[in-house]
């Protein structure tokens, strides 16, 4: 057995080898290693930590892949406010801000930085001793919130920083940012479960870095630009080589910064990066201009909201004119119809745009559009293609408006309109065979019952050949009879079995979501499950009952009634019981059940220890007690970890309401 001193020696040895390959790998783009060779080393440093608690570190490389404990967010005061920078949109207006500044410097040399303004949402980075202290969103530009546990997740920002000289203690503010790669596969799967896609990177960067999961923020792939150092002791008088300097501590900072030394260089620059950003593998929607000298912008000072030393230039919305060829009316896996506008190929944004959805009826009648007529194309911000409008003068005189359809395209059923919203829907639930196979893909995501070698061909070919008619069907399938169908072998055939088995060990929650129920996606599927706590007990709550659960209305109550009466649905979950899917929640021998905390509501503040907080709030639950989000004369207890905002504290102490800690809780239970 290794004495204490190699071990600690090798776990030293292999965090700075890991920091290293991740910096080379999400910084420098330029691995040494295979993602294989990677893993073996952080396992090995997982074990050994794990082994060996008395040399945890908070900032080890295995911290990055986020806890499942969540809290919520405190805020903080920024030290230096976070101004807005003052938009232009034409090249003549930055023109104009060069020579202004040239004026107000009466006559000093100056050079001017040019730098890519990144398409996401601001953060500020405290760093003390060569370590990530505190990461703060932008908020009002007076504060934000903290979301340091989400930040420390992206691989990219350095929790401790490389090589030397910085100071003691500085800030550095960036962008967080989803790259185009990540954000086309977060929309691929989103798009598969039928939920709302992302609208665009800087949407779903923003959202991901408030989610209160930091596992699921790591499983994003957020990454970040740095463009702005500040504290006492910079290493330079000046921001460009300020910014070199971060770059060499390990910060990604961008290499589109450049410095401009006249009006014609700053255009050249516009018209460069006009283009060349559509090559970047992340969203940009403008650039921004900065005088260099740390000197020169405390002279030219700021206005009431911004500084006058810099300003941002924004890129116009890229727009296409094209014919449209024809709208299709397409089914999704509940029955709403959707309209597509099917156009001649046009380059956009770079890339090539076939197809846009039009949403709705109410959009076509507002568009006004006609058959045959040409329309306007935009990506912009938004990279989902959208139509913006018809060119009424290329209008072929005597065109017909375009009609949604009032059959269903697929199986012929007259459709009927959503109560409340503008969709058309077929109600043709169990004999649409867009509806069924959709349910199928669905019932067979990662994010459901996680069955591998079935995606949108394979479930239609499953279908077509009869042997799978609706997702119970699924657990009647043998090797032999996929491998009847073409195209498919003994090794996709083993895959589909195999991967069916291991289905029935998913957790109960995951199958409630995977069955499809309107309305009823991830989130509320967890709610449901863990509140009802089995099969049985779901499929025999009222409307009454069901409402009573946190965050579910009546019409998703209505809609879960009305799917568990139908004999089908009920059929389908009797066959899925029998093939041995879970139709419960597990109990484990960490959450005791029993009726210690009926009737008592509870409010969770803070970072644990020993559970996470939906561990306790399962706890709590399983005991007859209740959740509450936020602290009112209700409430009976807060469990408090540490960090506890003080708000709540305040108001805790102010209503008389008791605080307990972990120890004092779970000593409730036992």
């Amino acid at each position: 057995m290794a004495d204490k001193k190699e071990i600690e020696s090798r776990i030293v040895f292999l965090r700075q080898e890991l920091e290293r390959h991740n910096h080379n790998y999400y910084v420098n783009n330029a691995p040494e290693i295979s993602d294989r060779e990677f893993d073996l080393m952080m396992k090995e440093l997982e074990c050994l930590e794990s082994e060996n608690p008395e040399f945890d570190d908070p900032y080890s490389p295995t911290r990055r892949v986020g806890s499942d404990i969540s809290k919520g967010f405190e805020q903080a005061r920024h030290i230096y406010p976070m101004l807005s920078l003052g938009n232009t949109y034409s090249v003549g207006e930055v023109d104009d801000f060069v020579r202004r500044t040239r004026d107000s410097l009466m006559g000093q040399d100056f050079a001017i930085v040019g730098e890519m303004k990144f398409d996401g949402t601001s953060i500020s980075l405290i760093y003390e001793e060569g370590r990530l202290v505190r990461a703060v969103t932008r908020g009002d530009g007076e504060k934000g919130d903290v979301v340091t546990e989400n930040v420390k997740t992206i691989k990219s920002i350095p929790l401790v920083l490389k090589g030397t000289g910085w100071p003691r203690r500085f800030e550095i503010r960036g962008e967080i940012v989803l790259p185009w790669k990540e954000f086309d596969r977060l929309n691929a799967e989103r798009r598969f479960n039928e939920e709302a896609l992302f609208a665009n990177p800087r949407n779903a960067a923003s959202g991901t870095l408030k989610l209160l999961n930091p596992a699921e923020v790591a499983r994003r792939g957020l990454d970040a630009y740095f463009y702005y150092l500040l504290g006492e002791e910079l290493p330079a008088d000046n921001h460009f080589d300020n910014m070199r300097a971060a770059a060499s501590w390990g910060f990604k900072v961008s290499d589109a910064m450049a410095l401009l030394n006249n009006i014609e260089e700053v255009d050249a620059y516009i018209n460069h990066w006009d283009t060349a950003r559509k090559e970047l593998p992340v969203a940009t929607d403008g650039l921004v201009f900065k005088v260099n000298s740390l000197v020169q912008q405390l002279n030219l000072g700021f206005t009431a909201k911004s500084p006058r030393w810099a300003i941002a230039y924004k890129f116009q919305a890229e727009r296409a004119l094209t014919p449209l060829k024809f709208v299709s009316f397409e089914v999704g896996r509940m029955g709403i119809v959707t309209p597509v506008a099917n156009l001649e190929p046009v380059l956009l944004s770079g890339t090539i745009v076939k197809r846009a959805s039009l949403h709705n009826e109410d959009i076509i009648k507002n568009l006004d559009i006609h058959e045959g007529d040409s329309l306007y194309v935009e990506k912009g911000g938004e990279i989902i293609p959208k139509i913006t409008g018809v060119d009424l003068s290329a209008r072929v005189p005597g065109s017909t408006p375009v009609q949604f359809v009032r059959e269903c395209p697929a199986c012929g059923t007259p459709l009927v309109r959503v109560e409340g919203e503008a969709s058309w829907m077929c109600p043709n639930k169990y004999g649409c065979t867009p509806q069924i196979t959709g349910r199928v893909e669905h019932f067979v995501g990662r994010r459901m019952m996680n069955i591998d070698g079935i995606g949108e061909e394979t479930a239609e070919t499953l279908f077509a050949s009869g042997l799978v008619s609706n997702i119970a069907d699924l657990y009647t399938l043998t090797k032999d009879s996929i491998m009847a169908l073409d195209r498919f072998g003994e090794k996709s055939a083993d895959r589909i079995i195999q991967s069916v088995a291991q289905s029935k060990n998913v957790p109960f929650e995951r199958v409630v979501y995977a069955l499809s129920i309107p309305y009823v996606g991830e989130t509320v599927a967890k709610k449901i499950a863990r509140s009802c706590k089995s099969m049985d007990r779901l499929m025999e709550m009222s409307e009454e009952e069901l409402t009573a659960i946190d965050d579910i209305g009546p019409r998703i109550a209505a809609s879960i009634v009305e799917y568990l009466a139908a004999p089908v649905n009920r059929d389908i979950i009797s066959r899925l019981r029998e093939a041995g899917v879970r139709m419960e929640v597990e109990q484990t021998d960490d959450v005791p059940a029993g009726d210690r905390l009926s009737g008592q509501t509870f409010v969770i503040s803070g970072v644990f220890t020993h559970h996470s907080r939906d561990e306790y709030k399962a706890m709590i639950e399983a005991n007859g007690g209740k959740n509450a989000g936020s602290i009112s004369k209700k409430t009976d207890y807060v469990l408090a970890g540490s960090n506890m905002g003080p708000a709540k504290l305040e108001k805790a102490t102010k209503l008389g309401i008791p605080v307990i800690d972990e120890d004092a809780f779970l000593g409730m239970l036992s």
